[in-house]
């Protein structure tokens, strides 16, 4: 079945499925360390409540009978385990079945979590790593060629996510179109990388150039990933390029670096192989069942494409959104809007029984800006929910209200796993007799700020979002 397939991309499906399961690795290790005290039967969201409350609405979970932290751990360990064996390449080198399986399990595994992690797993890069695994699912090992219907819709998936982020900018903000997004995304992005203030420093119409080229990158680029080679390996390289560079200059979790990762599905081994294996030349006959599953699986994804096919030429083009319950051939995209000025909640808390007092120390947060001296660090791929979370309420989300009242009382009562989510605890693991939340403007220092009070940031306050509350008080409101 020579036309069934891809015998020239064997170093492509090597890259594709390492790194998505290198990808699945971080987010199961990112799990271990966070969902509890975001999400467990004691978080800030406890699961438990989530799931009376939404009932089938919840989405496939193995979670829908009965949660548990105990549980929830399991879940994460096995995603580990099995990410490892296919980072080192141990199902690879079995029959097809054997990686299908595996990457079917970390899909459904990390699915179940997805589906109860409510606001704190609310992003566009949950659905992307979840429609990348289940593709993974049918690359094949080692012992077959690549199904070429496999190798497409990998192409397929990178074309929606900068297609769709391309139409979405040009729909969205005027700054896109006016080429200006640049003089403020750096500065007002959720979570600043260590070269973020060079980047916004840059000279202006190298702004304009950059957005350009984004446009290019993402509007033109993407149609020809579907071109023949040499063609299409150009296009990938342009678009892991163009990423590479999203990734010095900010901190988006793991989605610049699974758009990399994808993009070599349109990469032949006239160019990885010769850094990379490639292969058996002479690969095994393919199963007939295999055959059959992998065009069965082809012409279900090739139906439900329709809805984000649609989305992408819609004048209310969604962003971001997941058309059925298995987050499957969703839509992508990012910042179609662009914010002009940052504000940041500042959380305090002080040990005087007087709330009046000046004696407030501040709670650092791991990537979200805070003391103006401190440089940002670089997280992603690892994934900081609860700074994201910051970023959102103080751009005014409703959404965030809830989760962090509790993560105040949580803080009154110095939980340990909530306070283990920060930087730095002011006061070292005692409680502090009451907290507050102000809100500040923040805007990136100038070169000579930088230069004489070696601040990365300036900050003004602009108002107070929680007024001192003591632990009986934050015990009435939640």
């Amino acid at each position: 079945m020579e036309w069934f397939g891809a015998g020239d991309y064997d170093a492509a499906r090597f890259v594709l499925q390492r790194g998505i399961a290198l990808l699945y690795l971080v987010a199961f290790v990112v799990v271990l360390r966070q969902f509890r005290p975001l999400l467990g039967e004691h978080g800030l969201l406890p699961v438990p409540r989530f799931l009376e409350l939404a009932g089938g609405r919840a989405g496939p979970t193995l979670f829908r009978r009965r949660y548990s932290d105990r549980l929830l751990l399991a879940v994460a360990w096995a995603g580990v385990v099995l990410a490892l064996s296919v980072v080192v390449g141990l199902p690879q080198s079995g029959p097809p079945w054997v990686p299908m399986l595996v990457f079917l399990a970390m899909y459904g595994l990390y699915l179940s979590i997805v589906n109860v992690g409510q606001v704190f797993y609310g992003f566009g890069w949950e659905s992307l790593l979840l429609e990348a695994g289940f593709l993974a699912a049918f690359l094949g090992s080692d012992e077959v060629a690549p199904p070429v219907v496999v190798i497409f819709l990998f192409r397929w998936l990178v074309f929606r996510v900068e297609f769709g982020a391309g139409m979405i900018k040009m729909r969205g903000d005027v700054v896109w179109r006016d080429l200006t997004a640049l003089y403020y995304h750096h500065e007002t992005q959720p979570m600043p990388g260590p070269l973020s203030w060079f980047f916004h420093h840059l000279p202006r119409p190298l702004h304009k150039v950059e957005v350009a080229a984004n446009h290019v990158t993402q509007l033109i680029v993407p149609w020809l990933l579907f071109a023949p080679q040499p063609v299409a390996t150009f296009a990938a390289a342009v678009v892991v390029v163009t990423q590479g560079w999203l990734v010095l200059s900010g901190n988006f979790a793991w989605l610049n670096w699974l758009t990399m990762v994808l993009a070599f599905s349109a990469v032949s081994d006239d160019v990885l192989g010769r850094v990379l294996p490639r292969g058996d030349a002479a690969h095994a006959p393919t199963p007939v069942w295999f055959v059959v599953v992998v065009l069965a699986v082809g012409a279900f994804l090739v139906v439900l494409s329709w809805w984000p096919a649609r989305n992408l030429v819609s004048k209310r083009q969604a962003m971001n959104a997941s058309f059925n319950r298995w987050h499957l051939v969703g839509a992508y995209g990012a910042f179609g809007s662009i914010t002009r000025r940052r504000s940041e909640v500042v959380v305090e808390g002080t040990e005087d029984d007087d709330p009046f007092t000046t004696d407030w120390h501040e709670y650092e947060f791991r990537g979200k800006p805070g003391s103006v001296d401190r440089w940002p660090r670089q997280y992603a791929p690892y994934h900081l929910r609860l700074d994201w979370g910051m970023w959102f309420l103080a751009l005014g989300s409703p959404s965030q209200h809830r989760w962090f009242t509790m993560l105040l009382r949580r803080l009154l009562e110095a939980d340990g796993p909530t306070l283990r989510l920060l930087a730095h605890d002011p006061f070292e693991g005692r409680r502090p007799r009451y907290v507050r939340a102000r809100v500040f403007r923040y805007r990136y220092s100038t070169l000579d700020e930088l230069r004489r009070k070696h601040r990365w940031w300036a900050r003004q306050e602009e108002g107070l979002l929680v007024a001192p509350q003591d632990l009986a008080s934050m015990r009435r409101l939640g």
